[in-house]
């Protein structure tokens, strides 16, 4: 008795056949023929590519800002992290002076 794996398509795969029935220049169902994946798969990849279409838009001027700004904002957390221990051990050695 031989296991059978599932074949997890990669999200380009997706997007491309999205993209395909979107165009409707075929049929569903010769576009999962084509591409060995069941009719209703393909349905529910191009209701998901549609639904998230708009994203693209909406993210298009954040992306490339947020990219930088977590950079940022990494490098102040450390900054910070640096000197809040520098601080405390600072007023460490003042309050065994005393």
């Amino acid at each position: 008795m031989t296991k059978k794996s599932r074949n997890r398509p990669d999200p380009a795969f997706k997007a491309k056949v999205a993209l395909e029935a979107v165009k409707e220049q075929q049929t569903v169902a010769e576009l999962a023929r084509r591409y060995g994946v069941h009719a209703s798969q393909i349905y529910k990849w191009k209701a998901q590519f549609l639904a998230q279409a708009a994203r693209v838009f909406d993210a298009e001027g954040e992306s490339a800002s947020s990219n930088g700004s977590s950079e940022r904002e990494q490098e102040l957390l450390q900054k910070i992290g640096e000197l809040t221990v520098e601080r405390d051990f600072l007023s460490n050695g003042l309050a065994r002076r005393r």
